[in-house]
């Protein structure tokens, strides 16, 4: 199949280191110019926390692995907008399909590699928006306003999931300590701090965390 489509195979990708640092479970970007009128505004990616003790009897936000005092991490987004031929057979579709996602994760890995020489560590994970530690799908929007995912045809629904459907975004850590673990399900209270932190209404903030409120 992708001998068969090599006229049209391609990933894209985007990314942008920036110097941060770590407030409790916020990471907090530290080179936002001033507006217009000279005023700094910060720029936070809210983070959540686990609610019980993971398998290290530790209970973990990202943000941890991100040092207090300074540090860099990796903002990313890949794509591969490969589209099922004209009267092709649902097999056919769904291999296409599959083929893209691959081909969009292939991308974000190939971008992880070469971020090596930018943030100095080789031990790292590449949290993506959506998935267990980063269950929230509006730090699409965050991450759209930093690296403009539009650049490389990335569209955002209202609900924060990306148009291609094959495409990826997400943080690139790096930690001597840091690995991927879940988040599974948050207190009320976490919500409600979570909530204020991250600057929308509650009921909207419900759309986005459904999968983990108890």
């Amino acid at each position: 199949m992708l001998e068969s489509l090599d006229d049209c195979i391609g990933a894209e990708a985007i990314y942008r280191s920036v110097k941060v640092h770590s407030e409790n479970e916020d990471i907090v970007i530290d080179e936002i110019e001033d507006d217009a009128i000279g005023q700094r505004h910060r720029q936070l990616i809210p983070l959540l926390r686990q609610q019980s003790l993971g398998t290290d009897g530790v209970a973990l936000c990202l943000a941890d692995f991100v040092n207090p005092k300074g540090d860099t991490i990796g903002l990313f987004a890949t794509t591969c907008a490969l589209k099922a031929r004209i009267g092709a057979d649902p097999y056919e579709s769904l291999m296409i399909q599959t083929l893209a996602t691959r081909l969009a994760e292939a991308a974000a890995e190939r971008v992880d590699e070469e971020t090596l020489t930018i943030i100095e560590s080789d031990k790292g994970i590449r949290p993506a928006v959506g998935y267990p530690s980063l269950p929230d799908l509006s730090v699409n929007f965050l991450l759209d306003e930093l690296i403009d995912m539009k650049s490389i045809g990335i569209t955002l629904t209202e609900n924060g999931a990306m148009n291609p459907p094959s495409s990826v975004s997400g943080l690139i850590i790096r930690h001597p300590a840091v690995h991927y673990f879940s988040i599974s399900r948050i207190s009320e209270e976490q919500f409600e701090d979570y909530t204020r932190r991250r600057g929308l209404p509650p009921e909207r903030m419900r759309q986005f965390l459904r999968a983990v409120l108890d």
